[in-house]
């Protein structure tokens, strides 16, 4: 039994290596990347059985992001398919002024096709927890319904679910978004959400602090975590709100910071850790995230513990 199941899209990212523009690009590095499964891997790597669920194509390419996840740390069970393709997309780093840019190629892609009845969902109902994102309703009708009954299956089974708005402007609009994700919301005890998500696609208004307050007062979550940015992260937790800030790194690489701060998070929280710890746990391995390419955080506990125990010099000690 796993203790953390997570459902949806990996793709294959492709990127130029360093700063390289694509359109001069003589080289692309070949990395797997996608919310959930990042999830699982992070989760994974600090003390968590986690499994991946997903539909790919049966082809090089599916087989290829399949193997990568269980190499990082994560079991896979996946759904193989003779129809579709394996969704890809490209990444242009940058740095300011010139903003890192995302190019999708997922048209068409294996896993908008999944149901729950081809899908491996006694994992769910047998899991501490089930950990999906809006990610994956948004890429299509079928994968909207999908995501809503994984879920009430989820909560049926007492399963906690564990849900991460993670609004992507390239997939849909907010008026798009607004009434899917809220449709989910009942089934949800632990709701993860940037504050600008909050703002731009639930149309709440104030600071995080008031975000979460509102969202666990109109959908009566167990949990509400609020990232902010470079100004931290907070939750609200039984009716108290715990403060968190970032710790400091040097970026290497940021894609998939949020999903490091959510499976660092989850691996204390469904630990029966605090709050407070584990929110502090994930700000560290988001940290040590940006300074690893690829998106996910390929780190150890004990390197984690390192930058919690670290001293104002900048020393592990």
């Amino acid at each position: 039994m796993s203790d953390l199941v997570t459902f949806g899209e990996t793709m294959v990212r492709l990127s130029p290596p360093g700063q390289e523009r694509l359109e001069r690009a003589s080289e692309l590095e070949f990395r797997a990347a996608g919310a959930e499964s990042n999830v699982a891997v992070n989760a994974g790597r600090l003390g968590l059985d986690t499994t991946w669920i997903s539909k790919l194509p049966d082809s090089a390419l599916g087989r290829k992001v399949t193997a990568t996840v269980e190499a990082q740390g994560a079991e896979a069970d996946v759904v193989w398919s003779d129809e579709g393709r394996q969704g890809t997309y490209y990444l242009e780093q940058a740095s300011t002024p010139r903003p890192t840019n995302v190019i999708y190629d997922r048209a068409n892609a294996t896993v908008t096709t999944a149901t729950p009845e081809e899908l491996p969902t006694k994992r769910i109902t047998a899991a501490d927890a089930f950990y999906t994102s809006g990610i994956t309703p948004a890429l299509s009708d079928t994968l909207e319904e999908t995501t809503a009954d994984l879920l009430e299956l989820a909560q049926d089974a007492d399963t906690t679910t564990v849900f991460d708005v993670n609004y992507r402007s390239k997939l849909w609009e907010p008026s798009e978004a607004r009434p899917v994700l809220e449709s989910l919301f009942p089934d949800i005890d632990v709701l993860v959400t940037a504050v600008r998500d909050a703002r731009t696609v639930l149309g709440l208004n104030g600071d995080a602090e008031r975000v979460a307050r509102d969202l666990a007062a109109e959908w009566g979550f167990e949990t509400v975590v609020v990232t902010r940015g470079e100004e931290g992260a907070l939750a609200w937790h039984a009716g108290d709100v715990i403060e968190q800030p970032v710790f400091e790194a040097d970026t290497h690489d940021a894609v998939g910071t949020g999903d490091a701060f959510v499976g660092g998070f989850l691996a204390r929280y469904l630990q029966g850790e605090s709050v407070p710890v584990a929110l502090e746990y994930a700000a560290a391995v988001a940290a040590l995230k940006r300074t690893i390419p690829g998106d996910t955080a390929l780190v150890t506990p004990d390197e984690v513990e390192g930058v919690l125990d670290r001293s104002d010099d900048g020393i592990a000690r």
